[in-house]
């Protein structure tokens, strides 16, 4: 993604509000790497996974994905060919509850043109089951409400691989399901990564699961990306504010770890998007004069990247 923005309008013709919920966001995600959208809900990691879909067309900026070769595929609908897949938050609501689950394994393997019959078909669909440890046989003729919220991700995630994709798009898969099959999910894309080589693009609200899981990571906030990097130096040794306050979330065994850091509560969202300045400043602690007025530069230091003027002013980074 490079310099993407996505403006939304809200409210009557007469007064209207522009809402830039993306704003010049630019990352990168590599070859058999899970990089981490993470941040509160509202923050925009959704709608930079609806655009990289092909769901929402930016507003201004660049997505561009690249084949085995190298080379930009130009296209939504060679995106897909080419394979890029989606596991949603919600496995219940990805299966229509009236229709058995085998029945979207045939229509993906038909609609990509995967196999030339059904004996082909079944070979296909009993290969990405494998994958994640289900098979053939414990699906056929069975409703979504016959598995657990597990297993049914699981199916998800299979249905995602039939078209071999070169790139996972993950929103949220484990919020909806048991903290107890939680680990076995993310082991499982970690488990992709290293056999298939296929990148994901890891969204979630939970730092303990990012953590976990992500190679790199991006801190998202009011549509802007304040803090990006390797996922240890990014949550281990914050240096945003916001960072800090994410991290305040998780518990922590080391009273010592904790932050101190006193926040304001939040403006609205809609006050918050429509700041001038840095988004945060209405609730950081360390707020300037300047945090109110400029947006600030990227930063790049010690193997991650910060939006802040305070670090510019404390520790003279140029």
């Amino acid at each position: 993604m490079r310099d993407v923005s996505k403006i939304f309008h809200m409210g009557s013709m007469l007064s209207r509000i522009r809402i830039t919920a993306v704003e010049h966001v630019s990352f990168r995600v590599g070859p058999g790497e899970i990089f981490g959208l993470a941040g509160e809900s509202g923050c925009g990691k959704t709608t930079l996974a609806r655009m990289i879909l092909g769901f929402e067309e930016p507003t201004s900026g660049t997505i561009a994905l690249r084949g085995r070769d190298g080379q930009p595929i130009v296209g939504r609908r060679a995106w897909r060919r080419a394979g890029v897949q989606a596991v949603f938050q919600n496995p219940f609501e990805t299966f229509n509850p009236l229709r058995q689950v085998e029945r979207y394994f045939f229509e993906t393997v038909q609609n990509y043109g995967l196999a030339g019959n059904r004996a082909e078909a079944l070979e296909r669909i009993e290969r990405a089951l494998q994958m994640v440890g289900l098979s053939y046989e414990a699906i056929a003729g069975r409703y979504p409400a016959e598995f657990s919220g597990g297993q049914l991700q699981r199916a998800s995630i299979a249905r995602a691989l039939l078209s071999e994709p070169s790139l996972l798009i993950a929103d949220e898969p484990v919020s909806m399901v048991d903290a107890s099959i939680r680990m076995s999910i993310m082991n499982l894309f970690r488990d992709l990564v290293d056999r298939l080589g296929v990148s994901v693009v890891y969204i979630t609200h939970d730092l303990a699961t990012a953590y976990y899981v992500c190679d790199r990571i991006a801190i998202m906030f009011r549509g802007n990306i304040v803090a990006m990097g390797n996922v240890d130096k990014v949550l281990m040794e914050p240096k945003h504010p916001y960072v800090r306050l994410l991290m305040e979330c998780v518990p922590q065994t080391d009273p010592k770890k904790r932050w101190r850091a006193k926040v304001q509560l939040s403006a609205s969202e809609t006050e918050e998007y429509l700041r001038a300045g840095c988004k945060f400043a209405g609730r950081c602690p360390h707020a300037m004069d300047i945090c109110k007025q400029e947006v600030p530069e990227e930063i790049y230091f010690e193997g991650q990247m910060a939006k802040c003027h305070l670090l510019r002013v404390s520790q003279g980074v140029q």
